[in-house]
């Protein structure tokens, strides 16, 4: 990420208004009714991390979350159009979601994934598709190893400020990517800096995409150091959360320290990393 980009996302993380609605402007909760389908409910809005609670230790490994379908409009060969992005999720147990942004990078983005493999680990990567083009095997080695790929436009841009035309072009030529490297286009999206509007939304659905926001921001495109992004993951830990962490954009060295740090303790606490899935009938 060039040094206007970082400003730029700067600025944008710190305006208000309808240009910056992300995890902390609007959420839903996905939820799994007595038969398996989801529906959307309204979710507080995520204000910051929770007060800091210790981790306790429990026999609770990984339990991959199944069971999530699509919203009922989907059942019959569409996906809903919603009105702002999902933010938390359900499941058995204590589920966590972990979400890596702006990727696949070969510096950072294998050692993430080695990490958890080793801890046989679900995620999910919102890759971009500029970055994805030129690194197909690694999204191959993503699908392979389980993880969901997401799609977190071309170049991202601030969609906002775009036309319906190019809003739709950056997330086609995504999806055409994703679909060309792992076999399946994406079923989940994400907009750019949590900027998201009603175009966004439209064309995510047209394209057969669920919106997914995010419950717990580390910061670390901040480089605020590995303990630190540590520390807020482990102080935002609760059942349902998203967190959101990049392995692309930039220098990602202390993302990649802190999940081997965090991964496991989290794991240990009894939290199930898993990711969530659609299932179309």
């Amino acid at each position: 990420m060039t040094k206007d980009q970082l400003i730029t996302r700067r600025r944008v993380l710190t305006i208000g208004g309808v240009a910056a609605v992300g995890a902390a402007g609007t959420a839903a909760l996905l939820t799994a009714g007595p038969d398996g389908t989801p529906a959307a409910e309204p979710a507080a809005p995520a204000a910051g991390p929770p007060a800091h609670r210790a981790l306790k230790p429990s026999a609770y490994r990984l339990e991959p979350l199944t069971g999530y379908g699509p919203p009922p409009a989907a059942a019959h060969g569409r996906t809903l159009v919603r009105h702002e992005p999902l933010l938390r999720v359900s499941g058995r147990g204590r589920t966590m979601v972990l979400t890596f942004d702006d990727g696949p990078d070969p510096r950072y983005t294998p050692d993430i994934l080695r990490t958890l493999r080793e801890h046989d680990v679900r995620a999910m990567f919102f890759v971009c598709g500029e970055m994805a083009v030129h690194n197909k095997d690694l999204l191959a080695e993503m699908t392979e190893d389980g993880h969901v790929v997401g799609n977190h436009t071309w170049s991202h841009p601030l969609l906002t400020r775009l036309t319906r035309g190019k809003i739709r072009w950056q997330m086609e030529r995504t999806s055409e990517v994703v679909q060309d490297a792992c076999g399946e286009a994406p079923v989940w999206f994400r907009a750019p800096y949590g900027a998201w509007n009603r175009a966004a939304f439209q064309i995510g659905a047209d394209l057969g995409m669920e919106p997914l926001a995010w419950t717990v921001d580390t910061l670390d495109w901040m480089a605020p150091g590995a303990d630190t992004i540590v520390d807020r993951v482990e102080r935002g830990a609760a059942p349902g959360v998203v967190v959101l962490s990049h392995d692309a954009g930039g220098d990602r060295s202390q993302s990649v320290r802190a999940l081997r740090d965090y991964l496991p303790e989290l794991l240990d606490s009894g939290y199930h990393i898993t990711v969530p899935t659609r299932h179309y009938t």
